[in-house]
C-alpha cells in the first residue's frame, strides 16, 4: 500500500475520532437541554482545532515557508496531516479516562494513537510530501494547541474546584 494512502486513511480515522466527540457534545447538549450544562472538556475542544486552522491558513495561504520535496511547488510547512492527526489524537488521549474506565484499555488505545501519529509522520516523509522539519513542526504545533486546551480544562475555578 502506498504511504500517501496510508496517511490519508489515518487522517480519516482521526476525523472519525473527532466525530465521536462531536456526537458526545451534541448528545449532552440535547439531553441536558442547555449548552451551559455540556461538560467543559467538550465545550473547550474546538479551541485547539481553531488554533490548528489558523496555523494552517497562516503558513499555507499567507506565509508559506517551504515547498514539498516532490517538486509540486505546494507549501509543505507544517505538515497538515501530522498537525491534524496529532491534535485530534492528543485531545483524545487527554480525555480517554472520561469514557474508558479500564487503565489497560486506556494504555492500549494511547499506544495505538501514538503509533498512528508516528506512521502518519513517517509516511508523509516517505511519500515525498514533506520534509522532516514539516512533520516535526506539525506535531509541535499540535502539542502546543492541546497543552493550551489541557491547561484550560484543568485550571481551578474561583471556588477552588477543578473545572473539568
Amino acid at each position: 500500500m502506498e504511504w500517501k494512502l496510508i496517511t490519508d486513511i489515518i487522517l480519516i480515522l482521526s476525523f472519525i475520532t473527532l466525530g465521536a466527540f462531536v456526537i458526545m457534545g451534541l448528545y449532552q447538549w440535547i439531553t441536558r437541554k442547555s449548552l451551559k450544562k455540556v461538560d467543559p472538556w467538550l465545550l473547550w475542544m474546538p479551541l485547539p482545532l481553531i488554533l490548528m486552522v489558523i496555523t494552517y491558513l497562516i503558513f499555507d495561504k499567507l506565509f508559506p515557508i517551504n515547498t514539498r520535496p516532490n517538486g509540486s511547488g505546494e507549501p509543505s510547512f507544517p505538515s497538515t496531516h501530522a498537525m491534524v492527526v496529532s491534535t485530534i489524537f492528543f485531545i483524545a488521549m487527554i480525555n480517554l479516562s472520561k469514557f474508558v474506565k479500564s487503565k489497560k484499555l486506556q494504555l492500549v488505545l494511547e499506544i495505538i494513537m501514538v503509533i498512528l501519529i508516528g506512521i502518519t509522520c513517517t509516511g508523509r516523509i516517505f511519500s515525498d510530501m514533506h520534509w522532516p522539519v514539516d512533520v516535526i513542526a506539525g506535531v509541535a504545533f499540535a502539542y502546543i494547541f492541546t497543552e493550551i486546551y489541557y491547561q484550560i480544562i484543568h485550571r481551578r475555578g474561583k471556588n477552588g474546584k477543578r473545572i473539568h
